[in-house]
């Protein structure tokens, strides 16, 4: 019986074992999508303590302890701090198979260099423990970062937003990690949202310019996503739960965008147009830039109307969509590939009954421009586990080339969560030397270096052209 997360976690050959450890483990972070906050970074404050670092904003974990029964106080309510933590303990011990307790183990050795497993009944010595190591120090946003060893990370940034911190962050020549802008313009496709009169008065603002029409409008991203790139974006993303295709002329899309302004009731095949025509506009603008183009696909959100009303948004309370994406995606490429305007892309999907339909959609879009210009997107979301990375990868070599698959994003809000990318990094190695010790590649430690170094950080830094 091996020993609990050990050296070994996860490397189940010798092969496995040195490629992990020579090839993998060295490599820098690149992260390119997180949902850290700039602010955050460049305040820098050191936590109260490790229920304030470890559980605020954590909707993984926040489920999970739902799952128990746990009430809402002890999970977003105003339980004292160890209270919450003991709750969290008490839940891990019964989250067997979940990935919450491979990271949050993964995290208390890392960062704490604390072994004994999480329970009920260790949680005050373990609670007392961390929390002295976070009163000796280390354990600021900066400091989190650059101990990971994170070179580059992207946020995830709305049009309207003014990107101070982004500003002040490139100017500190202290902080050598790159925290680049990513753009993220969901609430411009959501016309039929209540949300969205207010985030078009915010976009008014921050252009200081009255938005009255829909040229008004594409003049305002145009000139947000000149910004964006003036500070270093590299990247977009926009969060589909399918991906619409229904064509219209510009004068029909002014006509819903009114609609929409005026919070006129829009149908179904409006807003697939006007939906349509957006995101054709974005992967345009993105081609023009050279930016990454990110699709995530297939997500449900906000189903608990109470829950959504009590605590808003992102709160825990999100599914997987059951929808047909096949066809409206591969209409959306073509109609921006026909005129040579389809950037990188990155495809994830929240569905995993999708894997063999992104993995054979990759093909169709394939280029010249670069290796593997159109990527299959890591196991996203619900879908980042054991099993989950493992059927994402699989799919992909089956299907494409996984040799240059540029690997795994935090896709977090939290400072302590990157040894997933040490998690992915495991599980990489351990499908490779799999393959090997099973005779279905050779033991060729030079070439299967360069691919799993290439997997945990270097392709994904040429795919995006990050200069250091």
């Amino acid at each position: 019986m091996k020993a609990f997360m050990g050296k070994d976690f996860l490397l189940n050959n010798e092969v496995a074992s040195t490629l992990y450890f020579n090839a993998a483990a060295p490599m820098p972070i690149f992260d390119w999508h997180c949902h850290l906050s700039a602010k955050e970074i460049y305040e820098n404050k050191t936590p109260k303590d490790i229920t304030e670092l470890w559980l605020g904003g954590d909707h993984y974990k926040w489920r999970a302890m739902r799952s128990m029964g746990i009430d809402e106080k002890y999970i977003t309510g105003d339980a004292d701090s160890f209270e919450k933590f003991k709750a969290f303990a008490k839940t891990l011990s019964y989250a067997i198979g979940n990935p919450l307790y491979h990271w949050a183990h993964l995290e208390l050795q890392r960062y704490f260099n604390i072994y004994t497993p999480l329970t009920e009944a260790t949680a005050r010595e373990i609670f007392d423990e961390a929390n002295m190591a976070i009163i000796t120090g280390g354990f600021t946003p900066r400091e989190l970062i650059t101990s990971s060893n994170v070179v580059c990370l992207c946020t995830t940034d709305d049009p309207a937003d003014t990107l101070e911190y982004h500003q002040k962050l490139a100017e500190d020549d202290s902080f050598k990690c790159k925290v680049l802008p990513a753009f993220r313009p969901d609430k411009a496709l959501y016309i039929e949202q209540e949300a969205f009169t207010p985030w078009l008065e915010s976009l008014e603002a921050v252009c200081e310019k009255a938005i009255n029409n829909f040229d008004d409008f594409i003049d305002a991203l145009n000139s947000r996503i000149e910004f964006f790139d003036s500070l270093g974006c590299k990247a977009s993303d926009c969060s589909l739960s399918y991906v619409p295709f229904a064509e219209a002329d510009k004068d029909e899309i002014n006509s819903i965008f009114i609609k929409g302004k005026n919070k006129e009731a829009l149908t179904k095949e409006e807003l697939d147009k006007y939906r349509t025509y957006m995101i054709q506009f974005f992967a345009e603008k993105y081609a023009e830039k050279n930016w990454v183009m990110e699709l995530h696909i297939g997500a449900m959100r906000n189903n608990n109307t109470l829950m959504f009303n009590k605590l808003g948004p992102d709160a825990g309370f999100d599914s997987i969509d059951d929808c047909n994406i096949a066809v409206g995606l591969s209409r959306f490429l073509d109609s921006v590939a026909v005129k040579g305007k389809l950037p990188k892309t990155v495809l994830f999907n929240l569905n995993p009954k999708d894997n063999y339909v992104l993995g054979t959609m990759l093909g169709n879009f394939q280029s010249s421009e670069c290796a593997s210009k159109i990527q299959f997107g890591s196991a996203w979301w619900f879908n980042d586990n054991l099993d989950g990375m493992m059927t994402q990868m699989k799919t992909l070599a089956n299907l494409g080339v996984l040799g240059k698959f540029i690997g795994m994003v935090t896709d977090s809000r939290s400072f302590l969560s990157y040894p997933r990318h040490e998690y992915f990094r495991r599980i990489v190695c351990a499908l490779i030397g799999d393959m090997v010790v099973n005779g279905l590649y050779p033991c060729d430690v030079e070439m299967l270096s360069e691919i799993v170094s290439g997997i945990s950080y270097k392709n994904a830094k040429d795919y995006f052209g990050l200069e250091l």
